[in-house]
């Protein structure tokens, strides 16, 4: 990796603040002036700024820290020693004109210990995966394979490595072949089946769990993948003092064509070629406090997101948790799942 790919004007704005976090897999990046050290903007500031604010036209200068760590040439050989005391991964070494020399990583090593996160995870698995036809005539969808197991695995092992322990199945459709899959396994972990009827949507099937969780759990879609910091999410669900806290991904979609927006009278008001939308779209994972389950409805069908609009036009606290596009994989339609397997074992 060069010492380019770590450096960012602070003119830039922050999307391509956050493509280039992600370009280079790391969490911070040093911001210049005039090719000048002055700053740095990391991860968590973009985050907080999203919470904050809102926009994403942001400039880089209106988010970044302007009193970041270095560590003078002379005293490169400290930077490790500097960087574990702070435990922050990356340190700018520069010159007295503040021009950055190099930049000292850890290399993938561990700064803090990793933290146990040992909730309850309801993963809604029930639904016929209508997308996924013809796959899904044959298999449900949690049990639709991307590369050697199937997506409900995938998504209960990343919640495991987390610490997560008690998984929660809503399953209805070709259920007894989810239970024989999960039942036959070598796991670390309990699997716990909660039986639909009928289909009770992504919501109402949680009635089905009343009695049966009394803290704080992640609900997810059998569906996709975050490569995210859980225990972050939760802590930050838990400051906020959030009843739901919704996991949002940041979407780029680029217009393939010309956009014209049509004034009065026929005339154009303005065009622009091509244009990037941005925006945030909900990847179907959730934090939610058992309230939601024990003030649910018996046997009645409802979305989850109509819950939350419920719970929001109530006025109880739902938040918000921004993470990168390439920090979600859905695999919700076809190709979606063959890009996913791609991902997930280093194909691309």
């Amino acid at each position: 990796m060069d010492i380019i790919d770590f450096l960012i004007d602070e003119q830039k704005t922050m999307i391509e603040a956050m493509h280039q976090l992600d370009t280079i897999a790391k969490k911070v990046l040093f911001v210049l002036k005039d090719k000048k050290f002055v700053a740095a903007i990391t991860d968590g500031d973009i985050r907080r700024w999203i919470l904050k604010k809102g926009n994403l036209d942001a400039k880089v200068m209106e988010i970044a820290n302007y009193n970041p760590k270095y560590i003078y040439q002379k005293d490169k050989n400290k930077a490790k020693e500097y960087m574990k005391k702070l435990s922050i991964e990356a340190i700018p070494i520069v010159d007295e004109d503040m021009n950055i020399i190099s930049i000292v990583s850890w290399n993938d090593e561990e700064v803090e210990t990793k933290k146990e996160l040992d909730i309850p995870v309801v993963i809604m698995a029930g639904g016929l995966g209508t997308r996924l036809y013809p796959y899904t005539k044959v298999l449900p969808k949690p049990l639709i394979p991307i590369g050697e197991i199937p997506i409900a695995e995938h998504i209960i092992n990343r919640f495991n490595n987390c610490g997560c322990k008690n998984f929660h199945l809503i399953v209805n459709h070709k259920k007894n072949m989810i239970k024989a899959y999960f039942n036959e396994i070598e796991k670390d972990y309990s699997v716990d089946y909660v039986d639909e009827d009928r289909p009770l949507g992504t919501g109402g099937g949680l009635s089905l769990l009343k009695g049966k969780i009394n803290k704080t759990f992640i609900l997810s879609n059998c569906d996709i993948l975050i490569d995210e910091n859980y225990e972050k999410i939760y802590e930050y669900h838990k400051k906020e003092k959030n009843l739901i806290t919704m996991i949002c991904s940041l979407k780029n979609i680029k217009i393939p064509y010309g956009v014209i927006n049509i004034g009065e009278n026929g005339e154009i008001d303005s065009m622009k070629e091509k244009p990037e939308v941005s925006f945030f779209t909900n990847t179907g994972v959730y934090i939610v406090e058992p309230k939601v389950i024990e003030e649910l409805d018996e046997d009645k069908a409802i979305g989850f997101p109509d819950i939350v609009e419920k719970y929001k036009n109530a006025g109880e606290k739902i938040g918000v948790y921004p993470i990168s596009e390439n920090s979600w994989m859905d695999m919700g339609q076809l190709d979606e799942m063959e890009e996913m397997r791609k991902r997930l074992y280093g194909e691309e």
